[in-house]
Parts: C-alpha cells; sequence; structure tokens
C-alpha cells in the first residue's frame, strides 16, 4: 500500500459514521444477545447453519449478527461471490424475487478460501424482510426449499407477526432484545475512549432513554453530540440532538385540553409544531404525559383510542396539523365526559 492510499485510508476512516466504523466484526462481539450468540457459535463450529430468521426492535444487532456470520465463514475475498444483501423494504415485490433471488440462489458455489470454514453454499441476507408482500414471501418459500443445499437464507425483520407461517417453519429463529443500559454503558464508554471524548456520567442515561434500547440510534445521538460540542458531551446536549420535546410543553398542552378551551389548546399544539418537532413524536412523548397524568383510566382510555387512530394515520401520511388537532378535541370531549373524574 502505497502512502497516498495510507493517508486516503485513514481520512476515509476518520470521517466514517461510528455505527460503522465500530459495528463488530464477530458474532462473539455482538452486545448483550448472548443465547443468540452462543446458539449461532456453536452453528459456526461445525459451519452448518440453517435458515435463519433473526427478528427484534431497530438497532439490537441483526444485521451485524449477520453480516459477522458471513465474514467468519468466508472471510473477505470469498465473501463478495457467496454473499448478497437485500433490502426488502425497497425491493418487495414477486418479480425481485422471481429475478435477483432466484438468480443468486441457484448459482453454483464455487471453490472454497484458504483458512475459512467456507462451507459449500452460498448466503442471501434480506433486511427488512417484514416489508416484502405475503406473494414475494410465498414464492420466497418455494425458492427456500429447492436451493437449500446451496444456498442459506438470512431473514431480518422488525416484526415477525408479519413473516407468513411457512417460512418461519422453514427457519431457526433467534430474538433479538432491546439492549439494557449497562450494555449501553460499556459500548459507549469505549466509544468514548477511542475517540478522546470528554463526556460527564448522565450522558449514559440521557443515551439509553433517548434510544430506547436501540444501539444504533445511541451512537448516531453521542456521535451528532461530539461533533456539534466539540467533544464534550453532557445529558443535555444529547437531549438537543435528539430532538426531545420538553415535558412542560406537553403538560401544558394536557392542562388546556383539561380547561376545555380548544382554541388554546390548539394553538399550543400549532406551536409545538412550528417549534420543528414531528407530529409522530408529539404523539410518542404525549402518551407518556397522558399514562402519568392525574385524571380516571376512562380518559386515558379514550384518548389512547384515539392517538391509536392517528398513529396509524400519520404513518400513512396524513396531515400533522388536521390529526393532531383531532386528539386535542378528542381529549377535551373526554374531559368533559367525564368531569368528576378529571
Amino acid at each position: 500500500m502505497t502512502v497516498e492510499h495510507g493517508a486516503r485510508d485513514a481520512r476515509s476512516t476518520a470521517h466514517q459514521p461510528w455505527v460503522e466504523k465500530y459495528r463488530p466484526k464477530t458474532v462473539r462481539d455482538v452486545a448483550s444477545q448472548e443465547q443468540v450468540v452462543r446458539v449461532l457459535e456453536q452453528a459456526l463450529e461445525t459451519g452448518n447453519m440453517p435458515h435463519c430468521l433473526f427478528y427484534g426492535p431497530p438497532g439490537t444487532g441483526k444485521t451485524t449478527c449477520a453480516l459477522a456470520i458471513a465474514k467468519q465463514l468466508y472471510g473477505p475475498e470469498l465473501y463478495k461471490q457467496r454473499v448478497k444483501e437485500l433490502n426488502a423494504s425497497d425491493e418487495r415485490g414477486i418479480s425481485v424475487v422471481r429475478d435477483k433471488v432466484k438468480t443468486f440462489a441457484s448459482l453454483a458455489v464455487g471453490a472454497p478460501a484458504p483458512g475459512y470454514p467456507s462451507p459449500p453454499y452460498k448466503i442471501l441476507i434480506l433486511d427488512e424482510a417484514d416489508a416484502m408482500t405475503t406473494d414475494a414471501q410465498s414464492a420466497m418459500r418455494r425458492m427456500m426449499e429447492t436451493y437449500s443445499k446451496v444456498t442459506r437464507f438470512f431473514l431480518l425483520c422488525n416484526y415477525v407477526t408479519k413473516i407468513i407461517d411457512p417460512i418461519t417453519s422453514r427457519c431457526a429463529k433467534f430474538r433479538f432484545q432491546p439492549l439494557a443500559l449497562e450494555t449501553m454503558t460499556t459500548r459507549l464508554k469505549y466509544i468514548a475512549e477511542q475517540e478522546s471524548l470528554e463526556l460527564s456520567d448522565d450522558v449514559f442515561p440521557a443515551c439509553s432513554k433517548h434510544s430506547g434500547g436501540d444501539m444504533r440510534k445511541a451512537i448516531t445521538l453521542l456521535q451528532s453530540a461530539a461533533r456539534l460540542f466539540s467533544g464534550k458531551v453532557d445529558a443535555a446536549g444529547i437531549v438537543e440532538v435528539a430532538g426531545y420535546i420538553p415535558d412542560v410543553k406537553l403538560t401544558t398542552l394536557l392542562d388546556l385540553c383539561k380547561s376545555g378551551d380548544f382554541d388554546k389548546a390548539q394553538a399550543h399544539m400549532e406551536d409545538i409544531l412550528r417549534d420543528g418537532y414531528s407530529g409522530i413524536k408529539i404523539m410518542d412523548q404525549l402518551s407518556d404525559i397522558v399514562l402519568e397524568a392525574d385524571c380516571s383510566d376512562e380518559i386515558k382510555g379514550d384518548i389512547f383510542m384515539k392517538m391509536g387512530e392517528v398513529d396509524r394515520a400519520l404513518a400513512q401520511g396524513a396531515d400533522e396539523g388536521l390529526q393532531l388537532a383531532t386528539v386535542v378535541s378528542s381529549a377535551i370531549k373526554s374531559f368533559e365526559k367525564y368531569p368528576v373524574a378529571a
């Protein structure tokens, strides 16, 4: 490697997202998923991997595990020939299964790589498989049977209930859990040491809270705060880059709903939207405020029913202002409906 190439690689690494820079290279290094890691390591020792279904929340190690298995089996050179990655959320129709998946799955297996197990099959990693249509999944089920001798399928998803039963019955299922504070703290401390950051002790609980057990999101929050505050990060910096809505804004909103003044409540809601917060984020934090509010379960139930409808509408692209207005209106009606409890 020339000096010029070395300098270029160093610059590339320096500007690399920390999520990729500190992604575990082996299955053993994957944090917090002890049972999954133990079973996968045993399978790696024999080199006989089944079809696998990894499911769980985002940022818990599903993709990392799949990539680590492939690299441990084939090494960096053979990896390019034996492994194919597809994101099913981009390519979710039956035509993709019939073209790209079938073409790769039916290819013959080449020569092994020296120094690696190189079992006689290829690996197809299908990320976000729960976004695939039912027809596409049905077509893939047949391919899993037909080409099982030369191809192993690794399906990754957030919601296992969206995968059809004929596929789940053909896979070894592995559940990935949200990461605990202790696990997240250990990893973030390691990254902070490598990047020479100055962190206050309250950074780690803040990262855990605002990431919801998602390690990828926690690392991204830490990197964003480090860039914004020149390497000196505290909890306030994490809250700022996370886009967290101050609790007082949402508490005031709920109090205005209790008062029955729709105009003021709606104006306050619009002020929050104008501050740049998304409707989904408002709904997410407002649900916690409602849950802890000093009112009856009937009122909470009514509000949550409406919030559920609105959450679905927002996910489908509905107008944020109109949908949040219905939440405000519904909350006011609920407080009027149960005046004694309120």
